[in-house]
């Protein structure tokens, strides 16, 4: 009993000594979950929903850091510490610093591998680093990786001295919009509707220890015609007859087995299946191993669901959207996914969970996540709470270009083949990380006009990559006779100005109806922006319900789907329905959840 008390105490000093290194930078606003972040315990959480291993190690907290010239081998000296995964211009990295393309981040940090890990490989992951990001273990070069939005692994075990301390170091360069890199809505220059930028490590550092023949990836994705889901299993270190078992289970009682080789399509018989809708989130657990010589190598806990997702005329020869066989209408807000404290990065699961719940609480069945890409567990979460979500590919390399007949990345240069080269890994790798998210069911390849280029070619990729989802080829940008969606912007309030019977019509998005609140603002002493301004909370609402019944009719006109602008503001913008800090709800919950229900109904009403 001494000796636990003494840990414990040893443990709580530790804590202490780490809060009294580290405090938020700057005096921006800052949401409630702020003061709950721990520098000995920062997004605790396991990263990495869809393939669950017990065993694991967070390396997110305290690291050494340096900002140094681009170019310079490597830093005399770390002489500040950041709190990772905070960007290092956010406020809770503790550094609020302003990176430029002439400079490199570089951070450090040592572990030790625990003894029982003996006999593993050992698995350095990366959430996500924005953009460039060189590794080093002990001194030695282990890998690069290329993009801002996306996970990425390297087998650090060669690299391992011994049972000590392991020196770990990642060297980041971000040239964020002076780049060709996807950047979405980050600026060196912010300003109205672009944000402060983001660079470095903004997602979970962890170690995870797994057998040399392991499994590497899962693919999942519902067929609900055919009574299956078609499942890929990746072990890049399998051996000739090893064979992917994967159980299907519904509240632990085992519906389904079915065996294959890795790598290979396996469809997973589903009898009588539960389908996952908003209404209806079911998502089945799913066990799978890999077995070499009868003995099992490797076992990952997963999840999968059965949905589908279609659209084809109704009695009216409007193309509508189908889920499950059965007409929806999508609703939901414009998502940035920006917070004032961590920037691209939330605080704590619970905040990251919070915009989800509050976008359901107020009656809209789908959100629209905007030029950004979140962390796995965002997505999880989407997946459980039942809400459907259009994903965007993060724009770049060039600006709001409109030329209906001239596509070159919004300057008088055409993109440069590593820029376009770059445009199709970092969408397959976000891609790939959404395959198996039944929430996922849009893919958006460009806003507007930024950066669009090749635009039938790009969505004939998209839609070949990936054929069980739509997809909506530019969203208010320069149409093309291509993919699944004609997407139109209008703002302030909804109009029907346009109409495509050969496909899917949506008012990707539209309102953007300001309130600045004095308190939550992020820039309190300058103009905030708003398409449209009012003073009062109920202004607010009652401008929102007129343009929810002028809606109605244009449902019935034509449109099936629509988004509002947006869920919270963000810095300079205060067209939220959330303030910028989550502490206040701009607009009369109740009512604004009646006005949206009813925008949904009318799809299904006789007209």
């Amino acid at each position: 009993m001494k000796r636990i008390f003494l840990g414990v105490a040893a443990l709580l000093a530790g804590c202490f000594a780490l809060s009294a290194q580290w405090s938020p930078a700057g005096d921006k606003i800052m949401s409630p979950w702020a003061e709950q972040v721990d520098p000995a315990n920062v997004l605790p959480e396991y990263p990495r929903p869809q393939m669950v291993r017990d065993n694991w190690m967070n390396l997110n907290g305290l690291w050494d850091f340096a900002l140094i010239n681009r170019g310079k081998a490597s830093p005399d000296s770390y002489d500040e510490q950041i709190l990772v995964p905070f960007p290092v211009e956010s406020a809770l990295s503790g550094l609020q610093k302003t990176v430029t393309p002439r400079d490199e981040m570089w951070y450090r940090r040592t572990f030790t591998v625990p003894a029982a890990w003996k006999g593993q490989d050992v698995l350095l992951h990366f959430g996500a680093v924005d953009w460039k990001a060189d590794v080093f273990v002990n001194g030695s070069f282990v890998g690069t990786h290329k993009g801002g939005f996306t996970p990425f692994s390297f087998d650090i075990t060669p690299f391992l001295a011994g049972r000590g301390e392991q020196k770990l170091e990642v060297r980041v360069w971000d040239p964020t919009d002076r780049g060709f890199q996807p950047i979405g809505k980050q600026t060196l220059d912010p300003r109205g509707i672009w944000y402060t930028a983001v660079s470095g490590i903004w997602q979970t550092v962890w170690l995870e220890p797994v057998p040399h023949n392991h499994i590497s990836y899962i693919k999942a994705v519902p067929d609900v015609d055919n009574g299956h889901i078609m499942v890929r299993v990746d072990a890049p270190n399998a051996g000739k007859g090893d064979v992917v078992e994967i159980k299907l289970l519904d509240n632990g009682s085992q519906v389904s087995v079915a065996r294959g080789l890795p790598g290979s399509d396996i469809p997973v018989l589903v009898s009588n299946p539960k389908l996952w809708s908003p209404d209806s989130p079911f998502l089945y657990d799913m066990k799978v191993e890999l077995v070499s010589n009868g003995r099992t190598t490797d076992a990952v806990d997963s999840y999968t669901a059965m949905r589908k997702i279609s659209y084809r005329r109704d009695d009216y020869q409007i193309q509508r959207m189908y889920l499950n066989d059965e007409p929806l209408f999508h609703f939901g807000p414009l998502d940035q996914g920006w917070w004032p404290d961590g920037l691209y990065t939330a605080p704590t699961d619970e905040a990251l969970l919070y915009d989800i719940v509050k976008t359901k609480d107020l009656g809209f069945n789908m959100i629209r996540k905007h030029v950004k890409v979140e962390p796995a567990r965002w997505y999880y979460h989407c997946d459980r709470e039942g809400i459907l979500v259009w994903q965007d590919m993060p724009s770049g390399d060039g600006g709001n270009n409109w030329a209906p007949n001239v596509y070159n990345g919004g300057t008088d240069k055409a993109r440069t083949q590593e820029s376009v080269e770059n445009f199709y890994n970092e969408w397959k790798e976000i891609m790939d990380l959404l395959m198996s998210n039944p929430s996922v069911v849009m893919w958006v390849p460009f806003n507007e006009g930024w950066g669009q280029f090749d635009t039938e070619i790009v969505t004939s990729w998209t839609k070949t990559y990936d054929p069980s989802r739509l997809v909506n080829p530019a969203s208010g940008g320069n149409y093309r006779n291509c993919g699944d969606v004609f997407d139109i912007h209008q703002y302030p309030m909804p109009k029907f100005k346009l109409f495509d019977h050969m496909k899917v019509t949506v008012l990707g998005e539209y309102g953007g109806i300001g309130l600045p609140i004095e308190n939550h603002l992020w820039n309190p002493d300058m103009r905030n922006w708003g398409y449209i301004q009012f003073k009062t909370i109920d202004d607010v609402t009652n401008e929102y319900i007129k343009y929810c019944r002028m809606l109605e009719d244009y449902v019935r006109c034509g449109y099936s789907g629509a988004v509002y602008t947006q869920t919270t503001d963000v810095e300079g913008e205060v067209n939220g329905l959330i303030t910028y800090d989550r502490k206040l709800l701009k607009v009369d919950e109740k009512k604004v959840r009646e006005a949206n229900l009813k925008v949904i109904r009318a799809m299904l009403a006789d007209y």
